[in-house]
């Protein structure tokens, strides 16, 4: 579907700004925003609820090279804590 706003100047910049931020356009930003809602809005209280939204938005298993997440964990935060600082 598709859907045509007409935002005022300062808003479209504003959601502008955040999109780039996180290397997202204008649309795919703003289309997060709805996706995402529910949980801005406190809809989701509970951890099963929580998990159960991760699951239909793809966010649980999205990385499958990953066997064991604890392990993959350690790994990176041995890597941060070792790195050699400029």
């Amino acid at each position: 579907m598709t859907i045509t706003l007409d935002l005022p100047q300062e808003l479209e910049q504003e959601l502008s700004v955040e999109a780039g931020k996180i290397s997202l356009s204008l649309p795919e930003y703003i289309l997060q925003l709805l996706t995402v809602r529910k949980f801005l809005e406190g809809q989701l209280r509970t951890g099963a609820e929580l998990v159960n939204y991760w699951q239909s938005e793809g966010l649980i298993n999205s990385r499958p090279e990953i066997k064991d997440s604890q392990e993959y964990a350690r790994q990176i935060r041995y890597v941060a804590e070792h790195r050699q600082h400029l």
